[in-house]
């Protein structure tokens, strides 16, 4: 055990301590933030001074209803661009302030007939309306076009209850025998729990993929250097081996940690806090379930797949093949990874409750049944023990494999010279 301890803490502190794996956490880091401030950098170089786009408005043939536009404006709390009110009824002034680049584009209202609302048109250099613009607009031509249709006959509280869309919020039947709680999720902890799921499938396989590709790696190149040689007659293979597993376990760990701190003070910046709340995201809404359930659907995974990495790397003499040797690995990582990502809009599909009792797809399965379906407690449970089953099995097999591969040089062993060999150590 003492031996374990120090295999674990060298290749802990030897990783951490080299260059690839600092430029890459660094380089990682990097595109997260990026990522997550990409809103803000669009804002900020688009529209106007203040990041929004700066829309002017004449008063021309439609007086009234751009009064209402305007006064409709002044009571949104985020409207999503500035307004330029022009009081003149031509288009001159607008088309020169569009060519000199004051504002982004204009509104024209057409001549209304038989009480109709007239039609809107949005004047720009650019051949189509940019989405965020126009959901702006919308907006607020909404309750102006039910004011200007009611014709003073609903107030304003009316109006907004008129034009506010409808929130559906999901509940599931109870079964017979069960008694039903009548609440289902919110809205907000539903976006908030998609969030979250979406990150921890794309965290599990970085991390699985990285950390094992190092102990793939770290294996193939002790052994082609004949350093295996030396470690063999002081260290016992099983003792190095998940040495080196735990090892990189606490380097997964702590990649996380470094992603999970990045991530937390992008969110905590100023400027990505009207985001959120457009997002209509609730930190507060988080699953302590989906948590607790992820990090350890996420424990079980990576020692599944450490254990197969770590079998392979030490079968194969040169770095060289490395890559071809772990490929049946990495597409069984791939296909976990696709089965849960194209998943998220369907938690309850066929698809993704098979995969959750098969081993290789369950950690990223579960998490999404968990974190976006209404998953039984027995089928979790199920799902845990046959993923725990299949790890003392690969563990056990990898164990032997280990063993007797890091001692064969040269061609890779066939089937039946790596089977009698295992046949000789047990563990």
């Amino acid at each position: 055990m003492n031996k374990m301890t120090t295999v674990i803490g060298f290749t802990f502190l030897n990783k951490v301590k080299a260059k690839s794996f600092l430029i890459t956490t660094l380089v990682l880091a990097l595109l997260v933030t990026i990522g997550m401030n990409v809103p803000y950098f669009i804002a900020k170089f688009t529209g106007g001074d203040d990041g929004l786009a700066s829309i002017g408005l004449a008063r021309g043939t439609q007086p009234e209803i751009v009064q209402s536009f305007k006064a409709y404006y002044e009571k949104q709390e985020t409207p999503g661009f500035t307004l330029a009110e022009y009081e003149q009824t031509d288009e001159a002034a607008l088309k020169k302030d569009l060519e000199a680049g004051k504002i982004d584009g204009y509104l024209q209202f057409g001549a209304s007939t038989a009480g109709e609302f007239p039609g809107v048109t949005y004047v720009s250099k650019k051949d189509s309306v940019p989405q965020d613009i126009q959901a702006s607009l919308q907006a607020v031509l909404q309750s102006v076009k039910a004011e200007y249709i009611t014709k003073g006959t609903l107030n304003e509280e009316q109006i907004a209850a008129l034009t506010a869309p409808v929130q559906i919020e999901a509940q599931k039947q109870a079964a017979a025998g069960e008694a039903g709680t009548g609440e289902g999720k919110t809205e907000k902890a539903a976006l908030i729990n998609y969030v979250i799921v979406y990150v921890l499938v794309i965290l599990f396989f970085m991390t699985i993929m990285m950390t094992g590709n190092m102990i793939a790696a770290e294996v193939t190149a002790e052994k082609s250097s004949r350093i295996m040689e030396i470690l063999i007659t002081s260290v016992s293979p099983l003792a190095q081996m998940f040495g080196k597993i735990i090892g990189m376990f606490l380097i997964g760990l702590f990649q996380i940690f470094i992603f999970a701190a990045v991530i937390a003070i992008n969110v905590a910046l100023p400027h990505n806090q009207p985001i959120l709340s457009e997002l209509n995201l609730d930190l507060s809404q988080i699953s302590v379930e989906v948590l607790v359930f992820g990090f350890i659907l996420y424990i079980l995974g990576y020692f599944l797949y450490a254990t197969l990495f770590a079998a392979i790397g030490s079968l194969v003499s040169r770095t060289e093949e490395l890559g071809q040797a772990i490929m049946p690995i990495t597409m069984l990582s791939l296909a976990a990874f696709y089965i849960g990502i194209f998943s998220l809009s369907a938690p309850d599909s066929t698809l993704l409750k098979v995969s959750t009792y098969i081993p290789f797809f369950s950690p990223v399965s579960m998490i999404v049944r968990i974190g976006l379906g209404d998953t039984p407690m027995w089928e979790i449970l199920a799902s845990l023990a046959v993923l725990l089953a299949a790890i003392f099995l690969f563990g056990w097999l990898s164990a032997k494999i280990y063993r007797t591969g890091v001692l064969l040089y040269g061609k890779r062993p066939t089937l039946k010279e790596l089977q009698k060999a295992m046949r000789a150590y047990k563990i």
